[in-house]
Order: structure tokens, then C-alpha cells, then sequence
């Protein structure tokens, strides 16, 4: 084999680009396959997927072998090649500008921006594959090279992987997982676009015989098509003993306005219902019947304590009362207050199931298994939720118990009239649509007005619902969950390449398949130097607790699926001791330890998990890790496994992931990119090296990057994190290395802890940062003032974990309680701080409007956004005038860098933030001369009306 060029993610990545497409992937409406046949938590976009997987494995132009010169004789049409094969045609970053640019009011897009299909939706042309292979052959010695995903979840690499035709190893440790692969990589390739018919038929045999079982217990009148019942858990009444529906707000819709009035009286036993609409709204319906955990009584107006409210529900004493009914009509709801008949069927449910449930927990028709470890508690224990079976009410679980039951009938005759491995295949998919049911009709499924019910995985976790939604399980549910499944897959073999011309899944651009469950930290199986490239997308830390998650389906799979695959489903839950994540409720027992516990048995695990990649790949091969966590000690976590099992780090690529104008980022700090990080097997280890004699390299390669990435349109937390992987690549590749600091035990030198180095990366940034804002002039602040804008600069949020504040004080010599929360900078909310605004933070030694002096800038430029807020422009400036700040330098240079700082992000043409609005008006009264921050959208804008 010729030597081989470094690859081409090692020396370019066009990031913006393939960011700004990646985003296309994230379209609620048109989210790929993947997304939509089933839940796995955390997925990566299949834009960067194919992207880090070609990259990894393409050389770059300087690589390139001679006789490709021809096809490529400019670096720029190489690139463009590249692009072209991943399938990103147009500019999606000038288009994804003006989507922002209409979002926030600035344009009226009069058409679709984008000129191409969505990168992922476009199979690579044979002829670019077959030049790939060529590339590669004269390259890596081998034509077909093999990918393998260590961490495979939900499959995105793997998929990406199979579609440009390399041999795919895809090893997962979560059977829920494994089960998603086989319908992700496997059946799909090979049996094409006709199993969707009998995914359909046997679907449609399965709602008929459902509907005719259930039909009586959910009665309606003529033409009604329901869409849901609207339900809200009750507690007794401490007065009265009534029951009292526990909801946070009666709002049934906003467009038109809609609302459930509660009635009581003291000659009834239980409330009644009606709906009001437009002006027949005669009371408040956000004022709703528990707020924070805390309920209150109709029957007597007393307060329900928290407290109270869960030992309730402990003692199995908390209910479930039906309050609306919705409709389903063109365009949206129309909402019915329940009648006899509705109430009656109710009954009538609860009392089959109670009749059902012995025969069906001895015949194992539904799950009865506890809930077992969670970091997830207030989500069910609290309120009395030991089992699987309590995430569904009475009538939920004899739809969804009947259902199963309804499947393993149809089993035999699938078997026998599909037979082999389609029958398998045609089963897992129907395995897939009764998970599809059971998160859509939970206790913890909201009713959504502009969408109907929402899956209880709308976050990452088991959040607790006092009112949910329930779906007419005899019509709707089931039909509905079909055709899900159905579209889906049909939408897979639009991906698969020629899926229906090789039934044997060997097509001429397949690869092979292994499709593996075990841990990541022994691929046993898997043979020495056997892979090209590894690409993983890892457990993040303490992100998701995939196993806690996945026990949700795994009991339901464990009987639809379970006789499928016996060897997967053998336990009673998922294996959580073998998983690799940060996951502190293993460690419960060990009271205050139990985090730092877990700290270290992610690194662990995660270092095995390295050296098996270690192991298996080919000494020039690449292993490439997607990462993505604002958390240092992730960082320091994952850099130290891959340090000391044997890889240097070679270069990185932050690829923006996240929309930056969703509900989610605009509410909380996170990440919006995600981390490439290439690296290689370190040949040997070199002489030792000292902290100190490297220092001064890590702090120009911090800023370095910083100044790069700036200009480059990286800001935030994005931007701190986006310098770890630089700095992370000078440590690896200087290693070992040692501090000043003695090991008790032995007497020698402790190695360097990443952390430390990435700690002064964030120096840097904070240092470039606050020049950047200045124009570049080095102004002196004080601490307070520095760390309240640098919050600003880095989170780009008002709120954002206390652990990430107490690292930022660190930087500025600051403390999290002696500094920030006494000067009222910031409020503690659970994990989280919060940056405090100008009115809440009034007082002698903060905002003070009669103040003469301020010991923080931030204090007067508070005080000035206040006085004008509540005053206006006259009295801000007596105040001005009066303190003197008018014509200090330092308080115009503060107000210049607050400007900059606080994020300016607008709809329909005003600042989402107050404290924007605020420092915007005080800078056209009294600094005009401020320049605000360059709109982004100034230079798209000229070229639209040119």
C-alpha cells in the first residue's frame, strides 16, 4: 500500500456550509427517516454525518494522486466536487441569512431561499461514487473500505456510511438501539420498496381487529371524529374530600380563544365542565388549579401542599377526571365538555381492564416491571409511579394491552404467509408502530393546539403532566400510527440505493453489514487493524441517560419484539452498569460521591471504548469523534480517555447544528455546533514534557483559533468550545505530560489533567473577547463588569448552568456567592443561574437611582437603562449629568461593549430581550455615535434589492 496523505478533514472542512445545510435536516415537517420511525435521543444531522464520513477517508487536494489532476486541475473545483458528492448544491448559507433575516422582521421572503433539495435527500450519483472508489483505492490500497460507529444509536453514521457503499460496522450496547438498526440499515437495503404494502396490509388487518375490540369503550356521536380526550390528574379535596382536577391553566386553544370554565357547587360531588370561547370568556383560564407543584381547592379555595399532593399519589390515592373532549375539523379543534355516555365508557373501560389485567400479566401481554434506577425521579416516583404500567390510565393501557394482544395473534399467520427473514423484517416494523402508540397516549402526552398530542419524549426525560391528552384509541391511534411507520419506511428506500435491485442486499453500491450488540469497550469479533475509519458520535457525558430513556420501549419491544430478537431482550431492563455515560443514580447509595463517581466511571469506560478503536482501526487509519458539550469537565472527561489511549487529536471543526432562533436556544444556553475532532493513533510516546514549557503554546493556539473562528462568524459558547479541540491537539501531541504537582502515593509528577489547559483556552477567548467588543481598545473594568459582559458574549442567554458561571468567575477572580449572587448579578434557579435584570437588581449597593458613585460599571450602566425605562430620556439624563457618567469614558465604553454584548436578536422588529430594548434606547439618547453590532443580514439585503 502507498503512503497515504493526510485526510481531507484534517486540512479543510467548508464548516459554515455544511452547518447551514445541516440545519435543513432539523425542518419539523420534513425531518428524515430516521427521525420519524422512531425515538432515539441526540441524533446527529445525516448532512454532518456524510460529511465527517467523507472527509475522514478523502484526501486532501495536496493528497490527491497525479493522474486526478486532469478531473481537478484548481483546488476550488476539488472542493466543489466534494460539496457536489454530498449532495449540498446552491448556497445554503446565504439562504439560511435570509430565513433569518425574515424571522426577524428585517425582509419578507416572497419565496423558498433555497434553490436545491436538502442535501441528505439526494442519493450521491453513481459516477461520483465510482470516482470516489477510485480516489480511494490508489489512496488507502482498497476500494471498498470499512466505517465503523462504535456507538451507533440511532444510526445516523451507519446510514450515512451504507449510502456511499463502504462496509459498515455498526456496534450498539441498547437493544431498543439494536432493534431501531435492523429497520435503519439493514431491511430497507434489501427488501426495497414492496414490504411497505404489507406493511400496510397486515397494519390495516391489525386496526381492523383492534377497533372491533375496543369500539365500545369510546363512544361518539355521528359525524365526530375525535382527536382526543383531555384529561387532568385529581387529588381529594382536604376539606370536602371532592376531587379537585389538577391543571395549570383551563386554555383549550389561542386562535380562536378557547377555555374549559370549572364549575362547583356545594350539592355536587364532582366538578362539571363547560367550554367557553371569544367573549363568553368570563374568568381567567390562565388561572388554572396547581402552579410549581402546589395545588388549590375549587370546592373551598384552600391551598394543597406540594407535600400533601404527593403523598396522595404515593398512596395510589391520585385519579384521572376527564374535562374536554377535542374534535378534529379542517384547520384545527372544536372542543365538547364530556357527556353521560363519555363518563359511562370510562367506567366500562376501567372495569374490562381490571377483568383483563390478571389473565394479562400472567400471559405477559403488558408491562408490569418497575421503573428501576433514575435520574429521572420527579418525572414518577414522587407522584407514585413504581411501574411501566402507571405511565397509562385505565383505558390507555386496555387499548395499548390490546393492541399487543391483537399482534401476537397476528404473528403466526405473518410467518406463515410472508415467511423467512421479511416476516421478521414486516414484524420489527410493527413492533415500531405500537412504540409509536404508547408515546402518544401516556399520562405525560400534552394536548398541543396547532398540533395535536404530544409525545412524552418532547424533552429528554419523564417530566411530569398534571393535564394530558389521550387518543380515541378505537378509531384513530393505531391507523395513525401505521401510516407513520408506512411513510416512513417508504421515505428509507427513497434513500437506499438500489434497495429493489438486489434483493440480497449486495447491490453494486453496497457494502457489507455487521450489525453488533456489546459494548463499545470490547469488540471482541472485530479483528486487529480491520477499519478504515472510525466515526462516532458518543454518549455526551451526562446528556442523556439513553438506557433510563430506552426502558420506556424496551418493556413493549420486549413483547412485540422479544421471540424476534431472544438474544436482546432476555432481561428485565437495559443493561445500565455497561453503558458509558455519566449516570449518578448508580451511585446513589454513596450519597455526595455518587457524581464524582460517575465522573470517573465515564472516563473509564469511555477510554476502554478508545483503545478498542485503537485496536481495530489500521495504523494510518482515523478516528473521528463528533462532540458537543459546554460542560469543561466533558471535555476534560473525553480528552483524557483519548489522550491515554493512544490518540492525538489533528484538528477540528465546529459545524453549527442547532437553530439559534428556536424556542429552545433562545430560553437556555446550549451549544449550537458540533465539535469534529480528527485524530490518529500516536505513534510512541515521547519524553516527558513540563506544563510550564507549553503554556505559552496552548495560549496562541487558544487565540488563535479564537481570531480565526470570530471572523469566521463562531461566537458564543460555541466559540470557547470550538478552541478545546486546537488546544486539546497540542497536549495530545506533546504527551505525556507533567505538572509541578506530587502524587502522595508514589512521589512523582502528576500528568496534566486536560482541563487545566482548556481553562486557559478560556482566558483567552474571554481576553479576545472583550477586545472585540471595545473595537480592539484595552479598557479596564472592574470584575463584576467584566464577568456580567462576558456572560452576555459567551451564553448568549439569560439563564445557563451556575457551574459554567462559577468557571467563568474563576477566570476573572471572582467567587459564585461572595461576588455574583450578593451584588444580585445573578439569581440561583436549581442548577442554573440567572442574569439578573436592571428592575431586580434596585437596591443601596447595586441600582440605586440616587446613588452619587457606583462601585461597578454595571451598576451605573443598570441604573441608566432603569432611570430611562421608568422615567424616560429627561430624567436619565439629570441622572447623567448629575453623577457625572455623561462624560466618562469608562461608563460610554461599558454602555459600548453592553451594547455589543447582549444579544440583539429581534421578531417582527423588536428585541426579544428587555435589556436590549433598554441599552438601545440609552445609546440613540445619549451615545450615537456607538456603532450597534454590524447586522449580518446588511450584505444579503444589498445583493436581494440590487
Amino acid at each position: 500500500m502507498p503512503d497515504r496523505p493526510d485526510v481531507l478533514l484534517e486540512d479543510w472542512l467548508p464548516f459554515e456550509t455544511v452547518g447551514a445545510e445541516s440545519l435543513r435536516d432539523q425542518s419539523a415537517a420534513l425531518k428524515p427517516p430516521l427521525n420519524r420511525i422512531h425515538v432515539w435521543w441526540a441524533r446527529r444531522p445525516l448532512t454532518v454525518s456524510r460529511a465527517t464520513i467523507v472527509a475522514s477517508v478523502l484526501p486532501p487536494y495536496d493528497g490527491l494522486p497525479e493522474r486526478f489532476r486532469d478531473r481537478f486541475p484548481t483546488e476550488e473545483k476539488y472542493q466543489a466536487w466534494f460539496l457536489r458528492l454530498l449532495g449540498i448544491l446552491g448556497d445554503p448559507v446565504a439562504a439560511r441569512k435570509l430565513i433569518q433575516a425574515d424571522k426577524a422582521g428585517k425582509i419578507k421572503l416572497t419565496k423558498n431561499p433555497y434553490t436545491h433539495d436538502r442535501a441528505f435527500t439526494v442519493n450521491p450519483a453513481p459516477e461520483d461514487l465510482a470516482l470516489m472508489r477510485q480516489i480511494l483505492k490508489e489512496t488507502w490500497g482498497e476500494e471498498r473500505l470499512t466505517v465503523m460507529d462504535p456507538f451507533s444509536g440511532g444510526g445516523s453514521i451507519p446510514f450515512e456510511a451504507r449510502r456511499y457503499g463502504f462496509n459498515v460496522v455498526a456496534n450498539e450496547l441498547n437493544p431498543v438501539a439494536c432493534t431501531i438498526l435492523e429497520g435503519t440499515l439493514d431491511f430497507p437495503f434489501r427488501f426495497g420498496k414492496k414490504l411497505r404494502a404489507e406493511i400496510k396490509k397486515w397494519g390495516a388487518e391489525w386496526v381492523a381487529r383492534s377497533e372491533k375490540r375496543l369500539a365500545p369503550y369510546f363512544p361518539k356521536a355521528a359525524g365526530e371524529n375525535v382527536q382526543a380526550y383531555l384529561w387532568a390528574r385529581t387529588v381529594a379535596c382536604p376539606t370536602t374530600g371532592k376531587p379537585v382536577p389538577l391543571t395549570p391553566n383551563w386554555w383549550l386553544g389561542k386562535d380562536p380563544d378557547v377555555a374549559v370554565k370549572l364549575l362547583v357547587r356545594d350539592d355536587w360531588e364532582v366538578p362539571r365542565f363547560e367550554i367557553r370561547s371569544g367573549a363568553d370568556i368570563d374568568f381567567d383560564p390562565t388561572d388554572g388549579t396547581v402552579s410549581y407543584g402546589t395545588g388549590r381547592s375549587p370546592w373551598k379555595g384552600d391551598t394543597i401542599d406540594g407535600k400533601h399532593i404527593k403523598r396522595e399519589a404515593q398512596a395510589g390515592r391520585m385519579g384521572h377526571m376527564l374535562y374536554a373532549v377535542a374534535l378534529k375539523r379542517s384547520g384545527g379543534f372544536d372542543f365538547r365538555p364530556p357527556t353521560d355516555e363519555d363518563l359511562d365508557a370510562i367506567e366500562k373501560a376501567s372495569a374490562e381492564l381490571a377483568r383483563r389485567r390478571p389473565r394479562w400479566e400472567a400471559e405477559d401481554v403488558i408491562p408490569t416491571e418497575p421503573i428501576g434506577i433514575s435520574n429521572y425521579d420527579r418525572g414518577h416516583r414522587l407522584y407514585g409511579m413504581e411501574n411501566w404500567a402507571d405511565f397509562f390510565n385505565d383505558r390507555q393501557l386496555l387499548s395499548l394491552g390490546t393492541f399487543s394482544e391483537v399482534l401476537a395473534e397476528l404473528k403466526p399467520e405473518i410467518q406463515r404467509e410472508v415467511g423467512g427473514e421479511r416476516a421478521r423484517a414486516l414484524l420489527t416494523y410493527l413492533a415500531y408502530v405500537l412504540d409509536k402508540a404508547v408515546i402518544y397516549n401516556s399520562v405525560a402526552g400534552r394536548l398541543d393546539p396547532s398540533r395535536g398530542i404530544r409525545s412524552i419524549f418532547d424533552k429528554h426525560n419523564y417530566s411530569i403532566v398534571w393535564s394530558y391528552g389521550e387518543f380515541d384509541a378505537a378509531a384513530n391511534l393505531l391507523p395513525w400510527a401505521v401510516d407513520q411507520i408506512a411513510d416512513s419506511y417508504r421515505d428509507f428506500v427513497k434513500l437506499a440505493p438500489d434497495a429493489d435491485a438486489s434483493l440480497n442486499g449486495s447491490g453494486p453500491l453496497l457494502g457489507d453489514l455487521t450489525l453488533r450488540k456489546g459494548s463499545a469497550a470490547d469488540l471482541t469479533g472485530v479483528p486487529d487493524t480491520s477499519v478504515h475509519a472510525v466515526v462516532t458520535d458518543p454518549p455526551y457525558y451526562d446528556n442523556v441517560q439513553y438506557a433510563e430513556l430506552a426502558d420506556f420501549f424496551y418493556v413493549w419491544l420486549k413483547r412485540t419484539a422479544g421471540d424476534l430478537y431472544p438474544e436482546w431482550y432476555g432481561a428485565q431492563l437495559t443493561n445500565k452498569d455497561d453503558e458509558a455515560v455519566a449516570n449518578p443514580a448508580r451511585f446513589a447509595d454513596l450519597g455526595r460521591k455518587k457524581g464524582q463517581l460517575a465522573d470517573r466511571d465515564y472516563e473509564r469506560k469511555m477510554a476502554d471504548a478508545f483503545r478498542e478503536a485503537h485496536r481495530v482501526l489500521v495504523d494510518d487509519g482515523v478516528l473521528t469523534v463528533m462532540f458537543t458539550h459546554k460542560k469543561v469537565e466533558a471535555w476534560d472527561t473525553l480528552a483524557t480517555a483519548l489522550i491515554r489511549s493512544g490518540f492525538t487529536v489533528e484538528s477540528s471543526w465546529p459545524v453549527h447544528t442547532e437553530s439559534e432562533h428556536s424556542l429552545h436556544q433562545a430560553k437556555k444556553n446550549a451549544a449550537k455546533s458540533t465539535i469534529l475532532l480528527a485524530c490518529r493513533k500516536r505513534q510512541a510516546d515521547g519524553e516527558a514534557v513540563w506544563w510550564e514549557d507549553i503554556q505559552a503554546e496552548v495560549r496562541r493556539t487558544a487565540r488563535q483559533t479564537a481570531e480565526e473562528l470570530s471572523e469566521a462568524g463562531v461566537s458564543g459558547v460555541d466559540l470557547y468550545v470550538a478552541t478545546f479541540g486546537p488546544v486539546l491537539s497540542v497536549i495530545s501531541k506533546s504527551w505525556p505530560v507533567l505538572t509541578s504537582e506530587i502524587d502522595e502515593k508514589t512521589g512523582d509528577p502528576l500528568p496534566l489533567r486536560p482541563d487545566t489547559a482548556l481553562s486557559l483556552a478560556r482566558e483567552e477567548v474571554v481576553s479576545l473577547r472583550k477586545a472585540g467588543l471595545l473595537g480592539g481598545r484595552d479598557v479596564a473594568f472592574d470584575p463584576l463588569t467584566d464577568w456580567t459582559l462576558m456572560a452576555w458574549d459567551a451564553f448568549q442567554a439569560a439563564r445557563f448552568p451556575a457551574d459554567e458561571a462559577r468557571k467563568l468567575a474563576l477566570a476573572l477572580n471572582l467567587e459564585m456567592e461572595g461576588d455574583l449572587v450578593r451584588h444580585k448579578i445573578v439569581t440561583k434557579k436549581g442548577k442554573d443561574v440567572i442574569l439578573a435584570e436592571p428592575k431586580t437588581r434596585r437596591g443601596k449597593s447595586a441600582v440605586n437611582p440616587e446613588a452619587d458613585t457606583f462601585d461597578a460599571l454595571v451598576d451605573a450602566v443598570h441604573t441608566a437603562m432603569l432611570v430611562y425605562a421608568e422615567d424616560g430620556g429627561a430624567a436619565c439624563e439629570a441622572f447623567l449629568k448629575r453623577t457625572g457618567l455623561l462624560r466618562d469614558g469608562a461608563f460610554r465604553s461599558a454602555v459600548e461593549a453592553f451594547v455589543k454584548a447582549v444579544p440583539r436578536v429581534q421578531k417582527e422588529g423588536k428585541f426579544l430581550r428587555p435589556e436590549a430594548a433598554q441599552l438601545e434606547a440609552l445609546r440613540a439618547a445619549f451615545f450615537p455615535d456607538i456603532e450597534p453590532p454590524e447586522d449580518p443580514m446588511e450584505e444579503v439585503q444589498a445583493e436581494l434589492f440590487a
